[in-house]
């Protein structure tokens, strides 16, 4: 491959015109975010979204870097002497990195193999008589004598014909085709075998791993979640795994690649052929199947951790209300902050519901006394230890003394690690670390996506074996996921945190604390035009970042919707269209008289007009419609509750409401407002065949299902969403 045939390699690929792949490549290279190209270069790249921006951006690293590899290859073998233009042709035409490798093998620099050892005997003509199998009477011995020389250690015929096997093992075992051709069988006909490690059945260890203690499945049918299952056990000790295949029927394929019919030498070919698959080929297509099965496997887990993530970033905020962060305790007691409906604390303390009927009812009265102080509208309670005593605690007070509260069981992973940080510290630097927490869980419940910025992705716990996959690569994607969701929604550039910044396109780490800096010294941004004035944020960051970030209470009214600077002068044209201008953006009135005239416009019509493309327009019209809109506010409310359920109340055929938590490969996770996440298998999804849960639900969604097992031993319950849709 060529770099002039990229853009089409990409188009064909990712299934975009080949002017949309130039596009976006040029756009790209000019050092314009994924972000800003999907929301404010649409007429250039043809539309294409910001996932498809992403998959085309990796690609095209991917592709650069092949042909680089190509590059390195060809100029290796032209200087071993041995570039042939059949082989620079096949080189070139090649356009799967393993297939280069492939094809490289047989010229790259090795350890001393017995191959070479046996080239340097002077055998390589003899292997290369063997290989043609053209004697049909002659004598081995006497042929094979011809190369005997004790000065080179070749002492006799025996040990020229075993050193030219060698390098017929090594020559079979560097055949690009064949290669290609045992890839395939093995895929289509290999199993993963598993056995436990004597010892560690028994073990706390060993006990996860049980089902995989006699177990075999086809590789070709393994999904990812199992492969990383085993994964795990292995490095863990506590499983043996290796892949079974019928070796005959290898051996029989490789046969009739090589062998040509009778001839003296081909008994020797088949020993040949034996020694090349069992001492060369099968240790490594099984170590390379094994690496592509894992990097699949991780794939898959990455890219359901960045959609699970994204979708607990994008929650609906529950804003406006007076929020109470409880994170519960046994020995230190349930921690409690108070935070306004910014997010500023009112008041903190320490609850001690567990500790005995005396304490357990003066925490209830200042519980009671603190939630009518400060108007509390909601409980969040972290779904840690003690969160079952906690719940029952608050839902027993509501219904006391007849409150007007709803409370809510949020998720607090990562609320530890985050009240430990740095940013934690600098934010909240009068609270200890156990207030920190009780915080974040009450700021998590009115803007979900502004305080999950702040912690590790990784720590937030929605994906599988997010701890086993390659860390680099989880951490860009949860990056990406991040900076998409943030920018998505945009961020109030007078009140957004450091954390929340920093992923706002072109803004960085020390421009986001440039920009925090600048507004303590100088007070609230007035205009977008401002942040010209930041340390180290130029023209280009502006560009980048500019569109992103609303101003509420601007000199210019269009600071506060995702218009973009470079075309203020066109919505003001827009607005002129229609007999307006921006100051009335302000006015609810003047607002649902332009939503009319818009509804009423031909889009088409007025760009032509403008002289503008038509995506932009389109862009313009819906922002100009809602300024500060949030688009979070189109999706379901999260689920608040007054009453507690226990595990022991749970019946089967129980039609009960939840909320999706976590998304599997085999299932989902569904919240039901018990400290136990109960399961919807995927087999329990839908009456027609699912792919992937992802397909049908999303983290978030609040669902109806049918509680269908209750093993309360294990703490496990098992749920029917497609049970419940027929019931209903």
């Amino acid at each position: 491959m060529l770099l002039e045939n990229i853009p089409q390699a990409l188009a064909q690929e990712l299934n975009i015109r080949p002017e949309q792949a130039k596009a976006a490549i040029k756009l790209l290279d000019e050092g314009n975010t994924v972000p800003f190209i999907a929301r404010y270069r649409k007429e250039a790249t043809g539309e294409l979204e910001d996932e498809q921006l992403r998959k085309l951006e990796e690609r095209l690293a991917y592709l650069r870097n092949f042909v680089k590899r190509q590059e390195e290859i060809l100029n290796k073998i032209a200087e071993q002497g041995k570039l042939t233009e059949e082989l620079q042709q096949a080189i070139e035409k090649t356009t799967k990195l393993q297939e280069l490798e492939d094809i490289y093998l047989p010229f790259k620099q090795k350890k001393r193999t017995r191959a070479q050892k046996a080239r340097e005997k002077g055998l390589e003509p003899l292997s290369t008589t063997i290989l043609w199998q053209k004697d049909t009477k002659g004598s081995i011995e006497k042929e094979a004598s011809k190369y005997i020389n004790p000065e080179l250690e070749v002492n006799t015929w025996q040990e020229a014909m075993e050193g030219a096997r060698d390098i017929i093992a090594e020559i079979i075992s560097e055949n690009a085709k064949l290669r290609q051709k045992l890839r395939e069988y093995i895929h289509q006909h290999g199993q993963i075998s598993t056995l436990m490690a004597e010892d560690t059945s028994e073990t706390e260890e060993g006990q996860r791993f049980l089902m995989y203690k006699e177990y075999q499945e086809p590789v070709k049918t393994m999904p990812s979640h199992r492969i990383l299952a085993i994964n795990r056990g292995e490095k863990l000790g506590c499983l043996k795994v290796t892949l079974q295949l019928e070796e005959d029927k290898i051996l029989h394929l490789i046969q009739k690649e090589y062998l040509q019919g009778p001839s003296i030498y081909q008994q020797d070919m088949k020993l040949a052929i034996e020694d090349s698959w069992k001492r060369l080929l099968s240790p490594s297509l099984e170590r390379e199947l094994r690496s592509q099965l894992t990097e699949m496997a991780e794939t898959q887990a990455i890219s359901i951790f960045g959609t699970n993530l994204k979708q607990l970033l994008l929650q609906a905020p529950l804003a406006g209300y007076t929020v109470m962060g409880l994170d519960p305790g046994y020995r230190t007691g349930c921690k409690m902050a108070v935070v306004s409906p910014t997010g500023q604390v009112l008041h903190h303390g320490v609850l001690y519901l567990t500790h005995g009927e005396k304490r357990a009812a003066q925490s209830a009265r200042t519980m009671l006394e603190v939630i009518r102080r400060y108007q509390v509208g909601l409980i969040s309670i972290g779904n840690g230890t003690a969160s079952l005593e906690t719940e029952e605690f608050t839902a027993k007070l509501i219904k006391d003394n007849k409150l007007d509260v709803h409370y809510i069981i949020t998720n607090e992973a990562g609320a530890s690690v985050y009240s430990a940080s740095a940013l934690a510290k600098e934010e909240l630097p009068e609270y200890d670390v156990t207030i920190r927490g009780a915080v974040s869980i009450a700021r998590r419940v009115q803007d979900p996506l502004a305080e999950l910025v702040k912690i590790d992705p990784k720590s937030i716990g929605v994906g599988q074996y997010q701890h086993d996959v390659n860390p680099k690569q989880l951490s860009d994607t949860l990056d990406q996921t991040v900076e998409a969701a943030v920018n998505h929604v945009g961020v109030e550039l007078n009140t957004a945190s450091q954390a929340l910044l920093k992923h706002i396109a072109g803004i960085n780490g020390s421009i986001a604390k440039n920009i925090v800096a600048y507004r303590n010294e100088n007070g609230s941004f007035h205009n977008r035009k401002e942040l010209l004035k930041v340390a180290r944020l130029g023209k280009a960051a502006f560009t980048q970042c500019a569109g992103f970030l609303r101003i509420k209470d601007s000199t210019t009214p269009l600071d506060n919707t995702p218009v973009h600077p470079e075309s203020y002068e066109l919505a003001q044209k827009v607005l002129a269209h229609f007999g307006m201008n921006t100051n009335q953006l302000v006015d609810k009135n003047h607002l649902a008289l332009l939503k009319a005239k818009i509804k009423e416009t031909n889009v088409n019509r007025l760009a032509k007009e403008l002289d503008c493309g038509i995506p932009t327009l389109k862009d313009i019209l819906e922002a100009l419609i809602k300024p500060g809109r949030d688009p979070r506010e189109d999706l379901p409310a999260p689920l608040t509750r007054k009453a507690v359920v226990k595990l022991s109340d749970i019946q089967p055929g129980t039609i009960m409401q939840g909320t999706v938590r976590n998304i599997t490969d085999f299932g989902v996770f569904v919240d039901i407002g018990i400290k136990t996440a109960g399961l919807i298998h995927i087999s329990e999804l839908s009456n027609r065949r699912v792919k992937h849960p992802a397909d049908v639900v999303a983290v978030g969604d609040i669902l109806k299902v049918m509680v269908i097992s209750v093993d309360e031993k294990r703490g496990r319950i098992g749920l029917s969403l497609k049970q419940a849709q027929q019931a209903s």
